[in-house]
């Protein structure tokens, strides 16, 4: 246990023995690495019923994606149970006034990575087709359920037009947060609104950052738990499987999606475990989207690090290396004829 955390394990362990009636002792807890939208610690208490793990997921005190933690909290709520494994939520507290900021509190699924970096170790470099045959699997499956039956309905907005909601938001976040000209990006929208897709036949929900990294896997090559769904919301289905095949989260390989399989692979397994036939047409706007969706975010990293209260590294870098990496493959995404090495024709 890291001396300078103890304190707050300290006082987030007073928190659950009043909130749960019991006794409760403070074992250990660490920070995990990254937590771009929320601080987020493993933490381990002992108390009459044994041994629990847990994780604490706390606002920062700047982020890298403004994100609603109720909204976040209630889809794992909804999806827990279900064909999708996520971790089990346990309390979402909003009053600051505990631990100086709202957070949320789930049960731990232990023995697990996440790193992408993992993949090329043993005794995962040997199950990259394991894992990337359950990623897409549960990301068609997750496509397929119907966001009435799930709940979520209850709790977000169902769009009339998915691709020109999402569209008009993220361009909305660069317009409002970019600190010079973007070029690059504004080229993308001009390129977006002039290829809008009729909206989709299907409304399903969208994870929002499906992407390896995001989600648990084991040395078996299962996923246990699908992580992060603070940008989650009704949408097209297309919107999450473009978003998973981004070139971006396989750099500096891209031959593989995500590092897993190739795309046309992970694309076939989508689709039959969703039942939908990806349209080709609609999937090349819903690529140059999520491109651009990916510019937005690293442009809001770089205002939040230069005018917000956080000097957290990862805003800074994801602010300039990653805009770099994303402004080229942005560009191949509006130049399919493109022979540069980073080139990623579209699919």
């Amino acid at each position: 246990m890291h001396p300078a955390l103890a304190p707050l394990g300290e006082r987030f362990v007073a928190y659950l023995s009043d909130r749960w009636q019991e006794p409760l002792t403070l074992t250990g807890i660490e920070q995990i690495p990254g937590g771009a939208s929320r601080e987020t610690y493993r933490v381990r208490v002992d108390g009459p019923g044994g041994s629990r793990g847990l994780i604490l997921r706390r606002d920062p005190v700047s982020s890298l994606i403004d994100t609603e933690r109720a909204l976040e909290y209630r889809t794992y709520q909804a999806v827990h149970g279900t064909a999708i494994p996520v971790p089990e939520p346990l309390i979402l507290e909003e009053d600051p006034s505990h631990l100086d900021r709202p957070f949320s509190v789930m049960r731990e699924i232990a023995g697990c990575e996440s790193a992408v970096a993992a993949l090329a170790q043993p005794p995962f470099d040997g199950l990259r087709e394991r894992i990337g045959e359950r990623k897409w699997s549960l990301l068609g499956q997750l496509a397929a359920m119907d966001p009435g039956q799930l709940g979520v309905t209850g709790f977000m907005d169902v769009p009339d037009h998915p691709a020109r909601r999402e569209l008009d938001y993220w361009a909305g976040v660069i317009d409002a947060d970019a600190l010079h000209p973007q070029p690059v990006a504004q080229a993308a929208i001009r390129w977006l609104r002039r290829h809008l897709p009729a909206p989709s036949a299907r409304r399903c929900l969208v994870h929002g950052d499906y992407r390896s990294g995001n989600f648990l896997f084991d040395a078996e090559g299962e996923i246990r738990g699908v992580l992060d769904w603070e940008m989650a919301h009704v949408g097209d289905p297309l919107e999450d499987l473009a978003w998973s095949l981004d070139p971006l989260w396989g750099w500096p390989e891209r031959t593989l999606a995500g590092g897993l399989l190739p795309r046309e692979q992970a694309i076939a397994i989508w689709q039959r475990a969703s039942g939908i036939e990806v349209d080709r047409e609609a999937f090349r706007w819903w690529q140059v989207f999520a491109s651009l969706k990916g510019l937005a975010i690293w442009i809001s990293s770089t205002e939040d690090f230069v005018n917000g209260q956080s000097k957290e590294p990862i805003l800074a870098v994801a602010g300039w290396v990653m805009t770099d990496r994303q402004n080229r493959i942005l560009l191949d995404r509006l130049d399919p004829a493109s022979t540069h090495d980073y080139a990623e024709p579209l699919l």
